[in-house]
């Protein structure tokens, strides 16, 4: 293998997780002991940081903050939504990296994040291949929306799994509290894929959950879902249902009709409103409920706080596993994690898959996964999800409240200032 000596580079990209800076820590602290790296930078605000020169220099960050990232949430380096150009179109944008590359002696670059943030990694990889310029180019997944293709789960989903289940438990003891007819719709992150929306039934397993879930995966009928509504309502006068932002009908058509500004940086539609749209729906059929709708919003995926510790340990794994196989000579590859098990009990390795297989692919929920119905899920499911989600958070707190990691962020020198 041939060494390779250099300055590394790494960002994150797209929405933020509970459990993605356990990631970059453990990216960071590989690399901050890697041998054959010579300095730590890392992009202010992911790929833009890279296209604008704004690089943190990580070495001078205080190795205890560093480890407080493991429980902070929120994108710690800054985060982004921009869409790269195919560089046979439009070249700009590489030829401005390779620019930064070449000024800053980086040698090795780690981009954390989804579907796009991979498609990224792989156009930039192919670049700099195509311009003779060596570097070793690696992918750290993460997202909420357990989509990525190949890889058996997610950094982040499982944190923002707890987070459901749990709130829809709490949700349900709620409603269940007067003696008033109630329904109540929770609108759960997902475009296109169904696992977050899904994890709501880890609260059915807890005996406190959803009576009704819909993921996009299932075309949407309107009147099969206020049927469903009312048969349940009638039993029991309560009804909780919980619905991905995505569900669609027959036709692929969007149930939300409210977009707010159109389209993120990646250029995918921004849903909203759906519970709300439905609320107004049952309250036309059901006069005598009392109907609420709940959007979770931000907070499914930045909850610290009901992290699984299994998910920011294998986030943490994740990072370190990407530099570890970029010393070693691997390029153009993604973190995947496999699932096996030991005496029973559930096992998580790493394997390296290349991004060219994973770029703008998704994977949804089996349709088998599904019941019949398509208004629930299979135990199948169940069985999937709940091994993600064990352990508490050993966040510190001060005076009861989470101290989170506090980075200096000191803009690096290119390499001819130092």
């Amino acid at each position: 293998m041939n060494e390779l000596k250099g300055a590394c580079i790494i960002g994150q990209s797209g929405g933020p997780t509970a459990v993605i800076n356990a990631s970059v820590l453990g990216a960071v602290q590989t690399a901050l002991n890697a041998p054959q790296i010579t300095r730590v930078l890392g992009a202010a605000n992911g790929i833009t940081g890279v296209l604008n020169g704004l690089l943190y220099d990580m070495g001078l960050e205080d190795p205890v903050e560093l480890e407080l990232l493991k429980f902070t949430p929120s994108s710690a380096l800054g985060t982004c939504r921009y869409k790269m150009k195919d560089p046979d179109v439009d070249p700009t944008d590489y030829e401005k990296i390779l620019e930064t590359f070449k000024k800053y002696d980086v040698r090795y670059f780690f981009y954390n994040g989804g579907n796009d943030s991979m498609d990224t990694c792989n156009k930039i990889s192919k670049f700099m291949q195509k311009s003779g310029y060596e570097c070793r180019v690696m992918g750290i997944p993460k997202t909420i929306d357990n989509d990525l293709f190949g890889t058996d789960h997610c950094p982040g989903f499982a944190s923002a799994a707890k987070y459901i289940a749990t709130s829809c438990m709490e949700v349900k003891h709620d409603a269940c509290c007067y003696d008033t007819g109630m329904v109540t719709i929770i609108e759960v992150m997902g475009r296109h894929a169904g696992w977050l929306t899904a994890a709501s039934a880890l609260a059915n397993y807890a005996g406190a959950g959803p009576d009704l879930i819909y993921l996009p995966e299932v075309d949407f009928d309107m009147e099969s879902f206020l049927a469903d509504v009312e048969r349940i309502y009638k039993a029991t006068g309560k009804c909780l249902v919980v619905v991905s932002e995505g569900i669609h009908d027959k036709d692929g058509k969007f149930i939300s009709e409210a977009k707010t500004n159109g389209n993120d940086g990646f250029g995918h539609a921004q849903l909203g409103g759906l519970a709300n749209k439905l609320a107004d729906v049952v309250r036309g059929r059901i006069a005598s409920a009392k109907v609420r709708a709940i959007e979770p919003s931000l907070l499914q995926r930045c909850a610290t706080h009901l992290a699984s510790t299994t998910d920011a340990m294998e986030a943490y794994q994740a990072g370190k596993a990407a530099v570890t196989a970029a010393v070693e000579g691997k390029t153009d590859m993604m973190v995947a994690f496999e699932r096996s098990e030991l005496y029973g009990q559930y096992v998580c390795n790493t394997k390296l898959l290349p991004l060219a297989q994973v770029a703008n692919f998704e994977r949804k929920v089996p349709r088998e996964w599904i019941n019949a119905a398509g208004n629930g899920v299979e135990m199948a499911f169940i069985d999937y999800a709940l091994p993600l989600i064990q352990g508490e958070p050993g966040m510190k707190t001060v005076q009861a409240l989470p101290r989170f990691a506090r980075l200096r962020k000191v803009l690096a020198k290119p390499t001819a200032e130092l």
